[in-house]
């Protein structure tokens, strides 16, 4: 691939809409062409295992992790040493540092790889992830994938539940959970769950 035809692509969501299973999908669709692939995710998600891409219909793939220390320049050129890729995929790219999107652009750009990265786009409160926000700046391309709230409206929003399953306002940005712990909705229902109510 020419490097004027590599792109940094996000594709972002709440919550359940499906990431990583259309991440795994599209790996698979260049790997059934005979074209490798390069599969990452954050290390701080191990819900599939250590080092594993799962979606919730029971698709896996093994993968290389990163932590927020991690020049994911370096680490993809030293993959590319080893034998072209066709296309770079990143699973979790929330937890992403900016510097980290910034390394990614430079892969897109000074390597002619194209980089897709799927991710949540705000956090329970309401508030972007760091790393979503630098791929609303950088990105070329970006996709909403999309889920519905339980009233059938789009889901924008998502928030955190406690073991009792009441609404937490509060806490750490970052805590790794599934069905269990989020739940997607809408910007209204978020808002009454979040306690704002109309005046």
């Amino acid at each position: 691939m020419t490097p004027d035809m590599a792109k940094l692509h996000f594709h972002y969501s709440t919550m359940n809409a499906g990431k990583s299973t259309l991440l795994l999908q599209a790996a698979h669709n260049y790997n059934e062409r005979g074209m490798d692939t390069y599969l990452l995710t954050a290390a701080v998600d191990d819900r599939a295992g250590a080092g594993q891409i799962g979606s919730r219909i029971g698709l896996a793939r093994p993968a290389d992790t990163f932590g927020q220390g991690t020049d994911l320049f370096a680490r993809i050129a030293a993959r590319l040493d080893k034998g072209p890729v066709a296309c770079v995929f990143i699973d979790e790219a929330q937890f992403l540092t900016r510097e980290q999107v910034w390394q990614l652009a430079r892969v897109v750009d000074d390597l002619g790889v194209p980089i897709m990265a799927y991710g949540l786009r705000v956090d329970f409160r309401g508030e972007l992830f760091p790393g979503s926000a630098a791929l609303l700046a950088l990105a070329d391309v970006m996709r909403e994938v999309r889920t519905i709230c339980h009233c059938g409206r789009k889901a924008t929003m998502v928030i955190r539940q406690g073991p009792g399953g009441e609404v937490l306002r509060d806490g750490a940005q970052v805590q790794i959970g599934g069905n269990e712990t989020y739940v997607s909705l809408c910007r209204r229902h978020w808002r009454a769950a979040m306690g704002d109510t109309p005046t």
